[in-house]
């Protein structure tokens, strides 16, 4: 299959991220969902989340 950037808007903050071609090859292999947050957003809850353990 033949991956293209693709433009995804943040489910957070609301701003545009580029899904690379790479990431999504990536997510693919690995049975991954695309993303549905910005790396900021990804990093900050996974940072609140490590917090909270």
């Amino acid at each position: 299959m033949e991956y293209q950037d693709k433009t995804i808007v943040c489910k957070d903050c609301g701003k545009e991220f580029t899904f690379t071609a790479g990431e999504q090859e990536f997510y693919a292999e690995r049975n991954f969902s695309e993303p549905v947050r910005c790396k900021e957003c990804r990093d900050a809850r996974k940072a609140q989340r490590n917090e909270n353990n």
